[in-house]
């Protein structure tokens, strides 16, 4: 199969100025994405989206491709990211004629997912044949412990809790954003990863960290300097 990995990178953030391109430990952020995308063995082609000059070059120096670059207004704040992937597929069709049979979309801002994730989720999304793919991870906050407050009362957000015991409470899971697939055929047509038949790829809790903020990014730095997480 002709498996694209798509990394989405704006140049802009609101959270972390420029965290893309941020040094983690000595490198740029989006540099261990890039990285461990080029040691998979499954996928035969990685591209980079981006409306930022800098952060494609800094991308083609770490070995992805960056065929154009993106329309600002494809790199907005409220840009959605269904919206970059039909860009990349539209664009990828015109003006090279190339038509993936999968797409993988890979968050930069997921740095700790491994070469063997990609791979191993590949394998699970060949093996079943779902519409699509999304990895998660165990929550940290399960919802049934979570609270409501209503007319400055405490509410159990689930309704009422009769497990006394953490273990006897269902698992509850969240999506992590590293690892997004689905063909280009059910994302043209259902503008979306999510479907009535999306699987999941668990993945575990050291490497599913998505940095959104810089307390995000320091947990990363603690992860990385103490050997928790290798890249």
């Amino acid at each position: 199969m002709e498996i694209l990995g798509l990394i989405p990178a704006r140049g802009e953030s609101k959270g972390i100025p420029h965290k893309n391109l941020k040094l983690l430990c000595g490198k740029p952020l989006i540099a261990y994405t890039i990285e461990q995308a080029r040691k998979s063995e499954c996928l035969t082609r990685l591209v980079v989206s981006t409306d930022d000059e800098h952060i494609a070059d800094i991308a083609e120096q770490y070995g992805a491709q960056v065929p154009f670059i993106r329309p600002k207004e494809l790199a907005l704040d409220n840009t959605l990211s269904i919206d970059v992937v039909l860009h990349a597929i539209e664009w990828l069709n015109e003006n090279e004629g190339y038509s993936p049979d999968i797409i993988m979309l890979l968050q930069p801002t997921s740095p700790f997912r491994s070469a063997r994730d990609i791979d191993n989720a590949v394998a699970v999304y060949a093996e079943r044949r779902p519409l699509s793919l999304v990895s998660i991870c165990i929550a940290d906050d399960n919802p049934y412990w979570m609270m409501s407050i209503e007319g400055g009362v405490l509410t159990p957000l689930m309704g009422h809790i009769d497990h006394t015991r953490r273990q006897d409470i269902p698992k509850a899971y969240k999506l992590n954003g590293a690892i997004y697939i689905a063909s280009p055929e059910v994302l043209c047509e259902r503008r979306t990863f999510f479907t009535e038949y999306t699987i999941p790829y668990i993945m575990p809790r050291e490497r599913s960290l998505d940095i959104d903020d810089m307390l995000d990014f320091h947990i990363a730095e603690y992860l990385l300097k103490g050997g928790i997480v290798q890249c």
